[in-house]
């Protein structure tokens, strides 16, 4: 659907996104992950064509150049919407700017605005106001829609009623392009990720492929108060074991071979939490510090 070749942007001497290339298959979501800071915004902008790149190119294999920003749909970081106006006054302004678009009702369906259809913009919650956004981002009936990061400062209940539109929208076989710095969100709705740092690309996959790549054992933790790490490490072969804040985190191949030296050694297990490597753990991993941070 999107080829991205040799793509970089440069600002004197700062380079946002260096020499970046990845494909988009259609009917994906596919997701740029990265901190503040990465280049997947500047790399998204470009995309969308309100950025010109220092060097490199930006395909839509089934869409003509000039007829590009008929057939995607934006939802931004930031949008200001107009006061006064209802979520359908305000649905019925946007769609006005396009040539095609979406029947109103069928948009109000997608998006769950039912209940918040005849209510003043100004009233919205924040996922409200970002359920509003993502109609308007397919209110032309877009094949590719981006969504920036549009799920930052909600909620966990409204993040996840997020994540179930979103999912909605894959069914009706539109592209979806999704920043975020939320590794369950990646690992939720992305079936290819790009994970970017300081403008480069470091990994590439879906997040399957990429976890079994890089990871073959599952972590056990306990409370640093139940052990002593050097004395879990005297108790394995081929185990890590590590003091990670205040927990004692033990990466082994065998769990239940693990848990049973465990209890053989008298080692208390309350408090034990046992988990697959995840997203977070492999931007550590890549890294060495938090996504988040």
């Amino acid at each position: 659907m999107i080829e991205v070749r040799q793509l970089s942007k440069h600002y004197q001497d700062v380079k946002a996104v260096d020499d970046v290339s990845f494909t988009v298959q259609q009917g994906h979501c596919f997701g740029l992950l990265g901190p503040n800071g990465a280049g997947k915004t500047t790399t998204i902008e470009i995309m969308e064509g309100i950025l010109k790149p220092t060097s490199g190119s930006v395909d839509f294999l089934d869409v003509a150049p000039q007829d590009v920003s008929q057939h995607i749909g934006i939802q931004f970081q930031h949008t200001a919407l107009q006061d006064y106006l209802t979520v359908k006054e305000t649905l019925t302004l946007f769609k006005a700017f396009y040539q095609r678009g979406v029947d109103i009702e069928t948009l109000v369906q997608w998006c769950d605005l039912e209940e918040i259809i005849d209510r003043d913009n100004r009233l919205l919650s924040g996922g409200q106001r970002q359920r509003l956004l993502l109609a308007l981002a397919l209110i032309n009936d877009p094949q590719i829609v981006f969504l920036d990061e549009p799920t930052t400062g909600l909620d966990p209940q409204s993040r996840r009623h997020f994540w179930q539109l979103i999912d909605n929208i894959k069914v009706q076989g539109k592209t979806v392009i999704l920043t975020t710095h939320y590794m369950d969100e990646a690992q939720q709705l992305c079936d290819q990720i790009v994970i970017m740092d300081h403008g480069k690309i470091i990994e590439q996959g879906s997040p399957k492929e990429l976890l079994d790549k890089h990871f073959k054992q599952v972590f056990l933790t306990l409370p640093a108060d139940n052990v002593k790490p050097e004395a879990v490490a005297q108790l394995f072969d081929g185990a890590q074991c590590q003091q990670v804040s205040e927990r004692i985190e033990i990466a082994t191949s065998h769990v239940e071979n693990t848990v049973k030296q465990l209890i053989a050694a008298h080692v208390p297990l309350t408090g034990l939490h046992i988990k697959s490597a995840n997203l977070d753990d492999l931007f550590l991993k890549l890294t060495g510090h938090s996504l988040r941070g």
